[in-house]
């Protein structure tokens, strides 16, 4: 089972990991277009006024355009622990057993407009770049990564659950993947979609999919572990499942 989660704006600073090498990531193949677009960051970090517009950046946030400089030199730390914000609070990895965070390490990757794919235990630094944004000499990472990294998440024979948001499901599509939303339900029933706490809740599906001891291979079995740890998620489709919330 592959549970692609989305990334977050956060980033932990620091980490005691040695510097960047795309060589030691996941998935290979993918190294070209990691480097292209590092380099393309980091240059444009040269440049504040471009980047924070490239970026969509305030004067106040120059900071993420440091951290972009410094790309091929900064500390580097696990995936898992370099995204923060509320569905990796949600998640928190810091808190499983060793035997759990194993489990979550080859389960759980995350979506990445800048390396398009990392698992749990991949080194990366600190940076800014989001699914949206357009690069000067580069373009959308749409066109960029659509290419690239299609083929490997379609090639994979894993279950595939998908939580990734819309900016980073644009960046390849994989259409056996198993598509989650959340939806909240109020006294009458009336059901409408989340958006403040959509994060946690697939931060939670995602911690009890790392924690279960036999690794799911279906939807069934993706429902049953959701059950037990006391979701209510329900099945919308063949590839479609809901979690549902009560205020």
């Amino acid at each position: 089972m592959l549970v692609l989660l989305p990334p977050s704006e956060t980033k932990s600073v620091g980490g005691s990991g040695a510097p960047l090498d795309l060589g030691g990531l996941s998935h290979p193949e993918l190294t070209g277009t990691r480097r292209r677009l590092v380099e393309a960051l980091s240059t444009l970090a040269d440049d504040v006024p471009a980047s924070l517009d490239a970026l969509g950046l305030s004067e106040r946030q120059v900071e993420e355009v440091q951290r972009n400089a410094e790309l091929w030199d900064a500390p580097t730390a696990p995936a898992l622990e370099r995204y923060t914000g509320v569905l990796y609070d949600a998640l928190d990895v810091q808190s499983l057993s060793p035997v759990e965070r194993k489990q979550a390490d080859a389960r759980l990757a995350v979506a990445s407009a800048l390396f398009g794919i990392v698992h749990g235990t991949d080194a990366i630094p600190a940076y800014r770049l989001s699914g949206g944004n357009s690069l000067p000499g580069i373009g959308t990472l749409r066109s960029v990564w659509r290419p690239v990294l299609e083929p490997v998440l379609t090639a994979a024979d894993d279950l595939v659950v998908d939580l990734r948001s819309g900016a980073y499901a644009a960046l390849a599509k994989i259409p056996g993947a198993v598509a989650v939303r959340v939806l909240s339900e109020d006294a009458r029933g009336k059901r409408k979609v989340v958006s403040h706490h959509n994060k946690a809740h697939k931060g939670k599906l995602a911690r009890a999919l790392a924690q279960a001891p036999d690794e799911p291979e279906s939807v069934e079995d993706i429902l049953a572990v959701a059950s037990d740890a006391g979701l209510q998620v329900e099945r919308e489709g063949d590839r479609a499942l809901c979690v549902v919330v009560h205020p």
